[in-house]
């Protein structure tokens, strides 16, 4: 029996309280302390059972307590304290770190399949999902006008539970969008806001709910509607649920529904972050919107949108970045691209590393990759992997030079730590740590907090952090019908006095959880050493369908249930944010053991730091540039696989003897004041050096200075009279790709001696057929630098030749260089398309070289 009508029934909160309800529908509160304390105050043990969830304690608070809270006067000043925190934060309108410098109307568009963002909100799987929360609420806090889309789950991501042989099995809860921090949104006459895609020549609906995230808004799109067909209705029902076919609805509906969503809000952003390929269908839909709007052609539009589109790439395994069957694809969009103003087979194109290449899967990082005007990696090294890997879409250019650079991911600082350290820094760096994370000056006073203190925060985070474990492995024990004396042995688990190493992650084999269990025996030793006991906790989740993932699982469940091991290793069922924020608060070592270099970045280290811990690890993903020594530990000299050396064998005895010379007797070195006062000083230098480096406000101002910003500029640019330069521009590139088969470096030339000095100048020049173009569509650069002795350039630099005359079809260009390097010099000529509204001279992917 279903309801003829429904109601959305608020708690009735006392006219005191008002500012309950405020707070609740702002997820500001979960990155201040002040304000968790007061929602705790509310019901602390309705507050634990709710998930922290704000909305559903005020709608389960008895009246009669509500009642009694707004006549407790202790309770009502905190709240007003809160209240004007939130309200003072909410309405500041400054972008301090842009100084000014950002363009008038600027406005980004930030896409993302996942955010983790709160305890009580299952939009997120693993890491990506995180990242994009702490990219939100960085955003929020440095006020950048920033506007965010997703799609809303009914079930998110799932639970994991283990059977009684360590196997991990799912289960899906429903999430309650009117009971989350979330509201629906309306139009004007009441009715739900919604929009609509196509579907294989069906229309799916959606409707759009609103998450606050401090200053930022999060819109998320929901099919689960009566008036969807039920195939559709699922298509928000699980992330990274059900079949390729699914996967590719979820994409139609999070880019091409998330761009009308945009416009049915009337929200005009002129800069778009896809987060990752899941969105970059939206970059068609903006193609499509801008021809239907102002009557541009495929070309013309296509350049205002990869001249205002930004790329983050966040895997470097092939099977992480979405493939599609063509045929999957044809029957999505046979009806969509007449739209766009081009054939099916053009739009395939968009999507292969060979566009010729018919046989070929579509691949959603290559479109995005096509479609975008700046791309990058999560780390310096993520870069490096990512421009090895998609160097197809650029055949015509060296690695080293192709358009993917790198922003380093960091975290959202305030919502990891602790409050005991929160209250630390307060003391000893100030008020201004909070709001500026970044700052090498602010951490630099770290050196002034006494050793005591801080290491009396690291002990009592540690106990916390036992405490927790031992009352959820008493959980997940009890539902497992454990008898009397497993639950008693899992209350008194872990020492909270032991140095405690903690490997939580997702559980893809190339993290090699298991890596550390290698050599059994080995590992019981170090363990177990009566004077110097050490102990390792475990959690994470392997994706549904990923049996090695589940297979080391199950390895690591049953070293738990080893005698060597019992009450010295343990495994902590459904790791998310609210399980993290424990473990990244109490670890005394974080490690991480992936096969470099395939860890893209890894940020949960990153919050273990700015808790004080100290992070051991292969050097792959951000620990390869952040390593030094005394600021933690490195596995290993940084090998990638290879045939010649079995390389698992070499670092799992190169992580044991670091834990049995360097961790462990470091941690154990005490003074007279049982201080471990070497241990102290990595734990400072750590959070000097670190953390102002790999924050989200470094991340965000870095994505605001080099993507954003550029890009803003670029649109403006391509769209000031009635879109005249994207006009212009659509043309060039038209011109350009008809004629540039008959583009030819003929010759290249020098009149410098063989041999010269350093900081000698010299020329260079050449000799270029153009066909049908002129010297003003393309850039000639000579292209030098020193050779290696494999003959190839280990160093690279560009210098423009200018024109200075033609005979015959064929032009000359001349130019002086300066030799900046000793040893043997190359210089090649390099010939590429070029228009200054083109904003980099990769956007066509053509070059000609001599």
């Amino acid at each position: 029996m279903r309801p003829s009508l429904t109601f959305q029934i608020k708690p009735d909160l006392p006219a005191p309280l008002a500012p309950l309800a405020e707070i609740a529908a702002n997820l500001w509160f979960s990155w201040h302390a002040e304000a968790v304390d007061l929602l705790q105050r509310v019901d602390h043990n309705l507050w634990r059972e709710v998930c922290h969830n704000p909305v559903a304690l005020l709608n389960q608070t008895s009246q009669e307590r509500l009642e009694a809270l707004s006549q407790d006067s202790g309770f009502l000043a905190q709240l007003d304290r809160v209240a004007e925190l939130m309200n003072a934060y909410l309405d500041a309108t400054k972008c301090t770190f842009l100084n000014g410098r950002a363009p008038d109307g600027l406005k980004i568009a930030y896409f993302s399949a996942e955010y983790g963002l709160a305890d009580c909100l299952s939009l997120y799987s693993g890491g990506l999902g995180v990242l994009s929360g702490d990219h939100l609420k960085s955003a929020s806090d440095l006020n950048l006008p920033l506007v965010a889309v997703g799609l809303a789950y009914g079930q998110g991501y799932f639970n994991q539970y283990l059977d009684a042989g360590g196997w991990q099995q799912e289960e899906y809860h429903p999430n309650d969008f009117y009971n989350l921090p979330m509201a629906l949104m309306t139009n004007d006459d009441g009715s739900e806001l919604r929009i609509s895609v196509d579907i294989e020549g069906r229309p799916l609906q959606a409707r759009v709910w609103r998450v606050s995230v401090g200053r930022v808004p999060l819109y998320l799109m929901d099919s689960n509607l009566e008036d969807n067909p039920q195939d559709l209705r699922s298509i928000t029902f699980q992330l990274y649920g059900g079949d390729r076919q699914m996967r590719i609805r979820q994409e139609i509906l999070l880019g091409i529904g998330g761009v009308r969503l945009l416009d049915a809000l009337g929200i005009k952003p002129n800069v778009y972050h896809m987060n990752e390929g899941h969105s970059a269908f939206a970059g068609l839909e903006r193609i499509r919107q801008i021809r239907q709007e102002r009557g541009l052609n495929f070309n013309e539009a296509r350049e205002v949108v990869r001249a205002s589109n930004c790329f983050t790439t966040h895997t470097p395994v092939p099977a992480g970045n979405d493939y599609f069957d063509p045929e999957l694809v044809r029957r999505h969009f046979a009806g969509y691209v007449a739209d766009l103003g081009i054939s099916l087979p053009v739009l395939m194109a968009y999507g292969r590393i060979d566009p010729r290449n018919d046989s070929e899967q579509f691949c959603m990082t290559v479109l995005a990759l096509r479609l975008s005007g700046f791309a990058n990696g999560v780390s310096r090294l993520h870069g490096r992997v990512s421009r090895q890997m998609w160097q197809g879409v650029w055949p015509h250019f060296p690695e080293v030079d192709l358009p993917i650079g790198h922003v380093t991911n960091g975290v959202h600082i305030p919502s990891w730590i602790s409050n005991d350290m929160a209250y630390l820094y307060y003391r000893h760096l100030g008020p201004g740590w909070h709001e500026n994370p970044d700052s090498e000056a602010v951490w630099k006073t770290v050196e002034d907090v006494p050793d005591s203190e801080l290491w009396r925060v690291r002990e009592r985070r540690r106990s916390q952090m036992v405490t927790f474990i031992r009352n959820t492995l008493v959980a997940q024990l009890s539902r497992r019908g454990a008898g009397t004396e497993e639950l008693r042995r899992a209350s008194e688990t872990l020492n909270p006095e032991a140095l405690t190493i903690v490997f939580a992650r997702r559980f893809a084999t190339y993290k090699r959880a298991v890596l550390i269990a290698q050599d059994a025996d080995r590992l019981a030793e170090i363990l177990n050493d009566p004077k110097r006991p050490v102990q390792i906790i475990f959690a994470g989740k392997a994706h549904p369908k990923d049996e090695e993932g589940k297979e080391f699982i199950r390895r690591v469940v049953a070293l738990t249930r080893d005698k060597r091991f019992m009450d010295k290793l343990v495994f902590i069922e459904d790791y998310d944010i609210n399980t993290a924020r424990y473990l990244v608060q109490g670890a005394d070592v974080w490690l991480n053991t992936p096969r470099r270099p395939m860890e893209a970045c890894g940020t949960s280290g990153m919050k273990a730091v700015a808790n004080g811990g100290l992070h051991l690890s292969i050097l792959d993903g951000w620990w390869d540039e952040g390593f030094k020594p005394g600021l933690g530990w490195a596995i290993g000299r940084g090998d990638e696989p290879s045939d010649k050396y079995p390389l698992d064998e070499m670092e799992a005895k190169a992580l044991y003897r670091l834990l049995e010379n360097e961790v462990v007797p470091l941690f154990y070195r005490r003074d007279a004041y049982d201080l471990p006062r070497d241990w102290i000083g990595y734990m400072k230098s750590s959070l000097r050096n670190l953390c102002p480096a790999f924050n989200s406000h470094r991340m965000v101002e870095d994505y605001a200075e080099n993507g954003y910003l550029p890009a803003c500029e670029r649109y403006q640019n391509l769209v000031k009279d009635d879109f005249d330069g994207a006009r212009q521009l659509g043309s060039w590139a038209q011109r350009i790709m008809e004629n540039w088969s008959q583009v030819q470096v003929t010759e290249a030339q020098s009149s410098a001696p063989r041999s010269m000095t350093w900081g000698q100048e010299f020329p260079v020049s050449a000799s270029v057929r153009l066909g049908g173009l002129q010297p003003g569509d393309v850039a000639v650069d000579a292209y030098y630098g020193r050779l290696g002795t494999d003959g190839e350039f280990a160093e690279r630099m560009t210098h423009p030749l200018e024109p200075v005359g033609e005979s015959d079809g064929v032009w000359r260009f001349e130019g002086k260089v300066l030799a900046q390097s000793t040893g043997l010099l190359g210089v090649a000529v390099r010939v590429v398309p070029y228009h200054p509204l083109a904003g980099n001279k990769y956007a066509l992917g053509l070059a000609a070289w001599s």
